[in-house]
């Protein structure tokens, strides 16, 4: 057996993040029929910003969270814990889905950060943040030269970057594949424990008075005459006067949310606990650098907070034909195996080394590559799905919009192009698995050349179709 798929071997089909001893007790589910002033429905990131900044603007709103499964479960449980100040998925994207908004969104960005690590503070929730940046790592010449314009131009802004040439590169962390790296030191980025900061968030909403049903369903909501909202769901009917959808990659009753976004598979395996010797041979023993290559279809991978390491993405992530989120798609030995053979070649010192936990999970993208908000049934229904892999921190600003669209304090940002820029949906099957594999090997052969765009990738930034990360 080779030696990259011997180190699977004994792994865990589970999150790393879910598998503890001291996980929250399950909310009951829904038993009776329920009256409510806002209904949300899901319970990761985006529905449990949105419980929280309600209650804290309006203590005395009357909600209801209903959740599928579990809080925590979904992209909002499974990720690789990276926090980001970035609301459109790269200052490249931003640029070209809204070009006079980009500097606005950045300071939005922000901000966003800065008050979602003052509600930890406030609240006292634990999600082991560690405010490490983030590190662009350039494997091949031609990344280091676009790696170091963006460097140039970053600093002629007056952001707090720092270059890495080859040589300090791998004095940062050691690895042969490193020829240069970008250090964005001056941003509130940096690492959390996603699902810790689920369960505090849950924690903190229910002291607030938010009803929590998990392992409870909606199966279909109506506006009736009234204009109150409807909705039938596995235990009872929960009659309210506003829902926001939460849904991300998962399937929504609303006709507008449905061609908005597409399910996206991505795939993750973690190390065993390393030890200091180990980790001395990497290089973090120093200071906990999070990483990413600077590739189109890039790999993130970070230390955790008992000294594991976490990779993820690359050519790894995956469409499946006709949005397919079943479990036939979860545990997919060659998608591990190929992270796995990825790992050991940028970091061979580390050969022997087990992993612990192999997982995978949808996230949603859409057509622009970053949160799609909006808002039907005469504002009485908002949703903000379709994070495309960067939700850890910009789900609690989609939270926001959706809000504002509820008409909840609303503000200028709902004028902005990022809010009411038209959504340009995915084209049906089969069209759209051929559309997104094309896409796939038309960004793995411009990694592969450099970075060089070839005439597809070339026609979808013509129509401004997002992928430009």
């Amino acid at each position: 057996m080779q030696a990259h798929i011997a180190a699977l071997k004994d792994s865990k089909h589970c999150p790393l993040w879910l598998d503890h001893d001291d996980l929250p007790a399950t909310s009951p589910s829904l038993q009776s029929n329920q009256d409510c002033e806002l209904l949300i429905v899901g319970g990761g990131f985006t529905g449990l910003w949105a419980a929280l900044q309600l209650k804290e603007q309006k203590p005395e709103a009357d909600i209801i969270l209903i959740e599928k499964t579990f809080i925590s479960d979904g992209a909002s449980g499974r990720n690789g814990g990276f926090i980001s100040e970035d609301l459109a998925h790269g200052e490249s994207n931003s640029e070209l889905q809204f070009p006079d908004e980009a500097q606005q969104l950045a300071e939005l960005g922000h901000q966003n950060v800065k008050e979602l690590l003052a509600t930890l503070d406030r609240y006292g929730i634990d999600a082991h943040y560690e405010n490490v940046g983030i590190t662009e790592v350039a494997t091949t010449p031609s990344f280091v030269e676009a790696l170091r314009d963006v460097y140039e131009k970053d600093k002629a802004e007056g952001k707090d970057v720092v270059w890495f040439d080859k040589e300090e590169m791998q004095a940062e962390i050691h690895s042969p594949t490193y020829l240069a790296g970008l250090w964005n030191r001056g941003c509130l980025d940096g690492v959390v424990d996603p699902a810790r900061l689920c369960w505090g968030l849950k924690r903190v909403i229910a002291e607030l008075g938010v009803r929590i049903y998990e392992q409870t369903s909606l199966i279909s909501f109506k506006q009736l005459k009234d204009k109150s909202m409807k909705s039938e769901c596995s235990g009872g009917i929960i009659t309210s006067e506003k829902i926001f959808f939460a849904t991300n990659g998962y399937q929504s009753p609303v006709a507008k949310i449905k061609n908005k976004v597409i399910p996206i598979w991505d795939y993750q395996i973690a190390t065993e606990p390393l030890t200091q010797e180990q980790l001395a041979a990497v290089g973090w023993d120093k200071f906990h650098h999070a990483l990413a290559n600077n590739f189109n279809m890039f790999h993130y991978y970070r230390l955790t907070h008992d000294n594991r390491i976490t990779w993820g993405g690359g050519g790894a992530v995956r469409y499946y034909f006709n949005s397919n989120t079943g479990q036939n798609c979860a545990d997919i030995p060659a998608r591990f195996e190929q992270l796995s053979k990825e790992f050991f070649e940028t970091f061979p010192q580390l050969a022997g080394v087990k992993f612990s936990h192999r997982w995978s999970g949808i996230i949603a993208t859409s057509t622009r590559f970053c949160v799609a908000p909006g808002v039907g049934y005469k504002g009485r229904v908002s949703w903000a799905v379709g994070y495309t892999g960067l939700g850890v921190g910009s789900s609690r600003f989609g939270a926001r919009i959706g809000l504002e669209l509820l008409g909840y304090q609303p503000s200028k940002v709902l004028k902005m192009k990022f809010v009411t820029k038209y959504v340009i949906p995915w084209v049906p099957e089969p069209f759209r698995w051929i559309g997104v594999t094309l896409t796939q090997n038309a960004l793995v052969k411009a990694d592969a050349n450099g970075g060089k765009r070839g005439p597809w990738l070339k026609m979808l930034d013509f129509f401004g179709l997002g992928f430009t990360c």
